[in-house]
């Protein structure tokens, strides 16, 4: 049995995020459609270490993606100098259930998480968004950026996390790395509300259990992405944007419903219903349901993540490795 290991640098060699959003696009579609099988991940807390360990297994059939991902969040690992979301992904052979590839699952969720987001805006935000806002600033902010980077001229990020020293040096980072690149402006702003003034597209991507944003500074004609609220009890997204967004879209009915807290929390109180979101990302592609259809419709996305976009992505990662002979190969 041989077995391709991909490191993070093996990875950015054969992998652009332009290719990762064109995965995540193609995922959404294998979901809408029902074709794929994705159980819902199991999640373990490790409570005495401040710390969740999820487990994400699945198989899509179009894609040959057959595998599973290993991911655990332990927010402490920062002030230990380690990533805060560590994972490991582990394809197989579709054909013979054999292990085929182990890959960077930290640097594969950064990558496709933050795609996903960007297929969202490519699909929901206006052509002519200009200014976006970022709120947010951990491991997977940058990717975040990136992805909106790619999909949009963007001319000015506003940057906003409560802690002012990790967004001057985001920012920083940033734009020693994207704004030359992109022809863009970086700046961290002092609070929410100057962050999202006026802003055409606006990502959260925090670990909150409180709101992030007040929901009625929002403009007309934004467009909303949701990504860091990933538990019951988390609600990064006021239920002012919840309630009178226009249009509302998840990448996966399931898992959004039994895992995001800024769904469940409006629900419980019944301010909220399944019947108020518009659809999947993925039935927008396939023509199911209608995308933005007016320019001053405020479009909300929110996503939880799903193994199905692990799966093609590691494994469009996995094939590319292949053809161009990057990667270790280990025999057992």
């Amino acid at each position: 049995m041989k077995i391709l290991l991909l490191n993070e640098k093996d990875m950015k060699k054969v992998f652009t995020m332009e290719d990762a959003i064109k995965a995540d696009k193609d995922a959404l579609e294998f979901y809408s459609k029902g074709e794929s099988c994705i159980p819902l991940r199991t999640n373990l807390d490790v409570s005495e270490y401040n710390g969740q360990s999820l487990y994400m297994p699945g198989y899509v059939a179009g894609a040959n993606a057959l595998g599973v991902k290993i991911v655990s969040v332990f927010p402490d690992n920062v002030s230990k100098g380690l990533p805060s979301v560590p994972a490991f992904m582990v394809l197989l052979d579709n054909q013979t259930g054999q292990v085929c590839a182990a890959m960077d699952g930290t640097y594969l969720t950064k990558m496709r998480t933050g795609a996903l987001s960007g297929a969202a805006t490519d699909i929901l935000s206006r052509k002519d968004s200009k200014v976006y806002a970022l709120i947010g600033t951990g491991g997977q902010a940058e990717a975040q950026l990136e992805a909106v980077l790619s999909v949009r001229d963007i001319e000015e990020v506003r940057v906003y996390s409560t802690r002012k020293e990790r967004v001057e040096d985001f920012v920083k980072r940033m734009r020693e790395k994207f704004s030359n690149r992109y022809n863009v402006k970086i700046v961290a702003a002092e609070c929410s509300d100057e962050a999202i003034k006026d802003a055409d597209i606006i990502t959260c991507v925090t670990t909150s259990k409180k709101p992030v944003f007040d929901g009625r500074l929002v403009k007309r004609g934004a467009h909303i992405n949701g990504v860091g609220s990933y538990t019951p009890d988390m609600q990064e997204i006021d239920e002012y944007t919840i309630l009178n967004s226009d249009k509302i879209y998840v990448d996966t009915l399931d898992g959004v419903l039994n895992e995001s807290g800024d769904f469940i929390i409006p629900m419980k109180e019944n301010k909220f219903s399944k019947e108020d979101i518009t659809g999947e990302l993925g039935e927008v592609i396939i023509g199911r349901v209608p995308g933005r259809e007016k320019d001053d419709e405020i479009t909300l996305f929110k996503s939880v993540g799903s193994g199905v976009f692990d799966l093609v992505t590691a494994r469009r990662i996995y094939e590319k490795a292949l053809e161009k002979g990057i990667g270790q190969i280990i025999e057992f």
